[in-house]
């Protein structure tokens, strides 16, 4: 006779749980904080994220199960892929939180909020990997997409924030609705919500429900495309970037992209092994799109625009998205789909270590035009070193040697699953990207601009100086006192958190460059 009872491993489900209940209990302590004591939250957050990511240690040495159901298969399996993923959600969630204090300082944002809604998110990024289920799956997807709408949109009175968020929100609510249509069709033709029974029911199903249980497969991975700004369904990425308070942005471009790829890694992989044929060449065709779209629109980002900084990180982003589905689309042309799926988690790695970098850059020099960083070097010169280095990274060349090797393991995904015509737009795309990395990367260490005089200047606009819309906080006279005053003016006071995050984005950038074996290593591992 089956049984419905469940245990609970405690130990295995710690990352997660400690995450909710550290939020949880930052929304209780606002209530009673004053509003001096408002940054204590900020240190509550870190500290919970740290002990979260502490508590991936013991399940370190082996693979821990729970929720299971005799007969039928476990709802939370804490094996090699989600403790992978977890710790770049928890570790991105927690960079994140150090560029966020700057932020939340300045720009007024409601603390309690703030912090609640962030480690509720990366509790749902943490929960979404170890997921074994449709419904767990579900649950998580929405626990970690939620929360980031109202993070987008946290500015109050912000009009662009507003709009970003509603952007946001209209386009993942579709995504939702595709995916869970989906996920209905499957569990009619299967009788099943677990992956593993899935997997084994569709190898055989009933002709009579062929087309729905192919129809659903397809429906839930047209969701799960939307949750990774896969094109044709990332057009609220450049928008949402802007809109939102930098870190939060730094945050949908890491931890949100964790969250689509390993949910979409676990339904074709593991649930739906037997229709390779049908998401194979879907993603494939999608990552060929995703990033030719992304790098040409980054490619043409005007230097003198508001917030182009952003906007080329933004679209960046998703260029980096498109080199993620290369090894997934790989994963239904070989015998070894756990080798594509560690090229994937590899590159996910080192992307989230050089992005959250980048972001933490352009965050602590305080202005969102590239024309603003011409001159970097003169200025900052260990500021402009790091960008630099984080650019090459994302660029995959030398001395970033962790995006070169990050991106061959893409490469032999490829060519091992036999895409030779995928490995050929990747590389074209890698040389494309190429330009405006090393364009952006040249502007640090162009010679400064001059200073403006009080004659007029008709031959350029001064671009460098930088604009009053480009800084939230900016009164109307900001351009005029930044040209009379910026030689007299003290040295800005640099946030330690700012500055901590931005270090530990350098040391991990550097130890996978000095090591590139750990990104090789970890696409051998045995993920399932």
């Amino acid at each position: 006779m089956t049984t419905l009872v469940q245990s609970v491993d405690w130990l295995a489900i710690a990352p997660p749980a400690l995450t909710a209940l550290v939020a949880l209990a930052l929304l209780v302590a606002d209530l009673f904080l004053p509003e001096a004591r408002k940054p204590l939250l900020g240190l509550g957050a870190v500290a919970g994220l740290a002990l979260a990511l502490l508590s991936l240690l013991p399940l370190l040495d082996g693979d821990r199960a729970t929720f299971c159901v005799d007969g039928a298969g476990c709802g939370y399996r804490a094996d090699h892929f989600a403790l992978t993923v977890q710790l770049l959600v928890l570790g991105g969630a927690l960079l994140t939180a150090l560029l966020s204090f700057t932020a939340v300082r300045e720009q007024r944002l409601p603390a309690g909020e703030y912090w609640f809604l962030l480690l509720s998110s990366a509790a749902g990024a943490a929960l979404l990997p170890a997921a074994r289920d449709l419904a767990t799956l579900i649950v998580a997807l929405e626990v970690a997409t939620l929360p980031s709408f109202a993070l987008v949109g946290l500015r109050h009175g912000e009009r662009r924030s507003a709009e970003a968020a509603l952007k946001f929100f209209l386009s993942s609510v579709t995504a939702t609705a595709v995916t869970l249509l989906g996920t209905a069709f499957v569990y009619a033709s299967t009788g099943s919500v677990h992956l593993d029974a899935i997997a084994a029911a569709l190898g055989d199903v009933d002709p009579q429900l062929r087309t729905l249980a192919r129809v659903g497969v397809v429906l839930t991975l047209v969701g799960f495309a939307f949750k990774t700004a896969a094109v044709p369904f990332h057009f609220w990425v450049p928008d949402t970037y802007t809109g939102a308070p930098l870190p939060v942005a730094a945050y949908l471009s890491v931890v949100g992209k964790a969250v689509g790829f390993s949910g979409l890694a676990l339904v074709t992989v593991r649930a739906f092994p037997s229709y390779g044929n049908v998401w194979g060449p879907a993603l494939a065709v999608l990552a060929a799109l995703t990033m030719t779209i992304g790098n040409a629109a980054a490619l043409r980002q005007d230097p003198t625009r508001p917030f182009s900084a952003v906007r080329l990180l933004a679209w960046s982003s998703v260029g980096q998205a498109g080199y993620l589905l290369v090894p997934l689309a790989s994963a239904a042309y070989t015998d070894r789909p756990e080798h594509a799926l560690g090229a994937t988690l590899a590159y996910a790695l080192m992307y989230a270590a050089v992005n959250l970098g980048s972001f933490a850059a352009v965050a602590l020099l305080g202005r969102g035009r590239l024309a603003d960083f011409r001159g970097l070097y003169a200025r900052k010169p260990a500021l402009a070193l790091l960008l630099a280095f984080f650019l090459l990274c994302l660029a995959g060349l030398p001395p970033g040697l962790a995006g070169l090797f990050a991106k061959l393991a893409v490469f032999e995904a490829a060519i091992d699953a036999g895409l030779g015509w995928l490995a050929v737009v990747t590389a074209v795309n890698v040389a494309i990207a190429l330009v405006y990395y090393l364009r952006w990367t040249a502007t640090l260490f162009r010679a400064p601009p001059e200073p403006a005089t009080d004659a007029p200047a008709t031959d350029a606009p001064a671009t460098d100086a930088p604009a009053a819309r480009d800084l939230p906080a900016a009164g109307a006279g900001t351009v005029t006192a930044v040209r009379e005053k910026a030689p007299a003016e003290a040295p800005p006071r640099r946030p330690l958190a700012l500055v901590t995050a931005l270090a530990l984005c350098g040391l991990l950038a550097v130890a996978l460059s000095a090591a590139p074996q750990l990104i090789l290593r970890l696409a051998d591992t045995r993920l399932f």
